[in-house]
């Protein structure tokens, strides 16, 4: 089916006022075909006349996203990773999802980004214990059957807990043998589940499902792991996403674990030839001049996650020396515990407020034309599809969302791009399309049925949540562990600061 966007304003980065025409938009098949006035159409074409008053920008793009905590908005008050880590994905089989569990919960930040605009997603789910091909097809199939694009990766950890944290010798004996237990799946586990997903599900839905690779982080994992995912993403051109000095804790492991021999995780792996174009450097907080560089000279993409930093108090990216270095900048919501929403609108308005108090020159500060550019070029660039995503174009997936500008947060339209990124919030979205199909539209998405969704996630969790209460309050019995680890990282001298220091 054809749809003709007739007299609409289009966004073009280049354009001095950020958007032209209007003109009319005509989609054919999954594709933009042609920009231009008065454009006819075939046969049996919808036409949505904007009246030129609409706005159509490309799809938004969440770069970085953890669906298996969709459910739990708002559950957990904000606390170090290191400690927030231990409620949000408690070690207890009773939380081992049912394949209807993880279809309804990744349905919900599905329904959640679509409303709002945002057309893709790259979903590095953590599915606890381990990835059952089961709930690996129940998490795919959400987002087959709610019409998003989607990028999705299996985010395990491989190592011990000793391996992945600095200071444990300092634990108490019995802490340090329960940190030494093995991770609930090996590595030749993992790569069966690989297998499996790319097997079944890359390239499904007429491409719009597509497979990744996630190691979870470089100290969660061993370098021979590492090395059989980074060639996965050679061999089928996936990215491969990898949280990296997102805290201090982890700017320490440098110093307090000997296989890094003095290195960062940064330059851990670049060492080891692993740091690559197809390479998202989730994170990037406690990164240091040498890290810039060596992530600028791989060419690798950093995803830049603002409001989970703030939430769990992280520290703040150093924007301007990435920019200047020309590394691509992607943004992402990280998951929905730690953003409690999954709106890369209120992302992109934090990327664009944050750094203005990190203690940077105001020229220095992120301009709007930046933050959009990270939004939709980063973005893009980060799912290894800059050809495709990211611009209005013929030629380009017709991946877009219909904005109405006779809205509060653009009246009166003073400047478009600071209006984009600092007063609209999603709700002037008014029509969702992803793939040339019409999935969102008045508020409300069109591939499912909402109501019916809401009401099962709703006694379905509500049910879950005696269990998650329990897990959690066994996970309590690490806090003083955790906390040790934490507060001596903090007390430790590493050469710099990412905290805004009173």
């Amino acid at each position: 089916m054809s749809v003709l966007f007739r007299r609409v304003l289009v966004y073009d980065a280049d354009a001095p006022a950020g958007m032209t025409g209007p003109v009319d938009v005509l989609v054919d098949g999954d594709r933009i075909g042609a920009i231009g006035e008065e454009l006819s159409a075939p046969a049996g074409t919808r036409i949505v006349d904007g009246g030129g008053r609409h706005l159509l920008l490309p799809g938004l793009i969440n770069a970085h996203f953890h669906s298996p905590a969709n459910h739990l908005k708002g559950s957990v008050r904000s606390l170090p990773l290191e400690l927030f880590m231990l409620f949000e994905s408690p070690s207890d089989p009773a939380l081992a999802p049912t394949p209807r569990e993880a279809y309804l919960r990744t349905m919900l930040g599905a329904v959640e980004m679509l409303q709002r605009g945002i057309t893709c997603v790259q979903d590095d789910a953590f599915l606890m214990p381990f990835p059952d091909p089961d709930v690996v097809d129940a998490v795919a199939s959400a987002y087959r059957d709610s019409g998003i694009r989607a990028f999705l990766a299996l985010d395990q950890p491989e190592l011990t807990e000793a391996e992945k944290l600095p200071f444990v010798d300092e634990l108490d004996p019995a802490t340090r043998r329960a940190f030494g237990a093995p991770a609930p799946a090996p590595a030749a586990q993992l790569l069966e589940a690989y297998d499996h997903l790319i097997g079944t599900w890359h390239g499904a839905a007429d491409d719009r499902i597509r497979a990744a690779v996630s190691i979870s982080a470089p100290q969660r994992v061993s370098l021979d792991y590492f090395a059989a995912l980074d060639d996965l993403a050679e061999r089928h051109g996936l990215p491969l996403y990898a949280h990296m000095l997102e805290t201090k804790v982890q700017r320490t492991l440098m110093t307090e674990q000997s296989r890094f021999a003095g290195r960062s995780l940064v330059g851990y792996t670049a060492a080891a030839g692993l740091l690559k174009p197809h390479t998202n450097v989730i994170h990037a907080v406690w990164v240091d001049d040498d890290d810039l560089d060596t992530i600028a000279d791989a060419g690798s993409t950093v995803v830049h996650n603002p409001v989970s930093n703030l939430r769990l108090g992280s520290g703040v990216l150093p924007w301007r020396a990435m920019i200047a270095r020309g590394i691509p900048v992607a943004l992402g919501t990280d998951e929905a515990i730690c953003d409690d929403s999954v709106n890369v609108w209120t992302v992109a308005k934090t990327a664009g407020l944050i750094h203005n108090v990190a203690g940077l020159d105001n020229d220095d500060w992120p301009t709007a034309t930046e933050v959009l550019a990270a939004l939709w070029v980063g973005g893009a660039r980060a799912t290894r599809r800059p050809d495709d995503l990211g611009v209005v174009a013929p030629g380009r997936l017709a991946d877009l969302a219909l904005v109405d500008l006779h809205s509060i947060a653009f009246t009166p339209l003073n400047d478009l791009r600071e209006q984009l990124v600092h007063c609209e919030d999603g709700r002037s979205v008014v029509l969702t399309m992803v793939a040339g199909r019409v999935v969102a539209e008045g508020g409300h998405v069109t591939s499912v049925d909402e109501t019916a969704l809401l009401d099962e996630a709703r006694e379905l969790f509500a049910a879950k949540l005696p269990a998650i209460q329990r897990a959690r309050g066994e996970a309590a019995n690490l806090v003083p562990a955790y906390q040790h680890i934490v507060r001596r990282a903090t007390a430790t001298d590493v050469g710099f600061s990412r905290w805004l220091v009173p």
